[in-house]
């Protein structure tokens, strides 16, 4: 039976979702609020919702079952557990939380109340996790002992106009969000793919010098001056995983934010902004076309207005043949995507989760092992890179 939902927060990201939620048959009613009415409004009007909500109060207060949050990414932890509380179904906007205390909230609420809980993290679906993930179950890599993962994205290739729109007046306090505690676009292709999770960290920030307000400890929200940053884990089982989260850096992000490769005792996996390849002992071979993500919209397309031409191309992109779409519902078929073709996937996992009674890809046991090691990394990159243990609040029941 379809559930209604209330999504909160309706900036650049919600309505590629709100797309999606419509067109799902397991998706009945969608309201939307926001703490700027009109962009509520704006999104209701434009795909044909059922309304708008006053408040979050006011959302949690409604009948709808659910709540899918899309706002910044430093509130999401709080925002999750009184939903759950409220006995709503969460679906939330990466990351997890910022701290561990926020993390164990969510985990415990989720426990007592039995709801859905997920975190939407792309990477899960990005065409070199779904490849390095089937590569793992054939035994492709033999041991599996190195992976790396990197969320590469120089702040001049749209992230300051998407920090205005989102920040106002004061949004240099916003811009300045620490690289590490944004790490899920990094670690869960990593651990997406490879089932295991992290057990200690060293990390190394580099202090930005553009010296323009961004990264200004003393104006940063966060008293943060790192804009790029370096973090080595080990993990459970043998073997360690490196992540890089830049936001300054000579590379194309537009056409790849997100890359990664695999190393293991009988293959190995590797990705660059625009090829790909599987390599053995016996030699290499270009998979590139197999990963390449087709673009299902124009990036003129009106629905687009308020994005950066810079980041368009997250929004745009369509699945590749890596993916298995014949798990997706029918009206997904020429919907738009995003994010690599991740985005048809995560709104179905959340919707079948909730409609079926079963866990979520990225549920919050597995979405604290997407988080929780970044909120670590940045302490370690704060403490000069001492090396420190990473919590884990282990698989989830059953």
């Amino acid at each position: 039976m379809p559930f209604s939902i209330g999504i909160v927060g309706a900036g650049q990201f919600a309505g590629s979702f709100a797309k999606l939620f419509r067109l799902h048959p397991g998706v009945g009613a969608i309201h939307v609020t926001d703490l700027l009415p009109e962009r509520a409004e704006r999104l209701v009007a434009a795909e044909g919702l059922a309304g708008t909500a006053a408040s979050f109060d006011d959302m949690l207060e409604s009948d709808v079952d659910a709540v899918a949050l899309f706002t910044q990414r430093w509130t999401h932890g709080p925002l999750a557990v009184r939903a759950l509380r409220a006995g709503k179904h969460v679906y939330s906007a990466v990351p997890m939380a910022v701290s561990e205390e926020e993390t164990a909230a969510i985990i415990e609420a989720v426990k007592e109340t039995g709801l859905t809980y997920m975190m939407g993290e792309t990477s899960h679906y990005n065409p070199a996790t779904v490849y390095a993930r089937e590569k793992i179950a054939d035994g492709g890599f033999g041991r599996l002992f190195y992976a790396e993962g990197d969320y590469v994205h120089d702040m001049d290739l749209g992230f300051y106009d998407a920090y205005r729109y989102s920040g106002g007046e004061r949004w240099k306090e916003t811009a300045s969000y620490p690289p590490l505690l944004y790490p899920t676009h990094s670690i869960g292709g990593v651990l997406g793919a490879w089932q295991t999770y992290a057990t200690s960290v060293s990390a190394v920030g580099v202090r930005d010098e553009r010296g323009d307000g961004v990264f200004d400890r003393e104006i940063s929200q966060f008293g943060n001056d790192f804009s790029n940053a370096t973090a080595l884990f080990e993990v459970a089982g043998g073997g360690s995983f490196r992540t890089n989260e830049f936001r300054r850096v000579g590379y194309p992000s537009h056409i790849r934010e997100s890359r990664f490769r695999f190393f293991g005792t009988e293959g190995s996996f590797e990705q660059l902004a625009t090829v790909s390849f599987w390599q053995d002992k016996t030699g290499v071979r270009d998979v590139s076309e197999h990963l390449q993500a087709v673009p299902t919209l124009s990036a003129d397309d009106p629905s687009l207005a308020d994005v950066s031409p810079a980041l368009r191309d997250a929004f745009i992109s369509g699945t590749a043949p890596v993916h298995d779409r014949v798990r997706l519902p029918a009206e997904f078929a020429h919907a738009p995507n995003g994010h690599e073709g991740s985005h048809h996937f995560l709104v179905d996992d959340f919707v079948n989760a909730v409609n079926d009674s079963t866990l979520p890809s990225v549920n919050a046991w597995v979405a604290a092992r997407y988080t929780l090691p970044g909120v670590v990394a940045h302490d370690s990159a704060l403490r000069d890179g001492e090396r420190l243990p990473v919590p884990d609040f282990g698989d989830a029941p059953g």
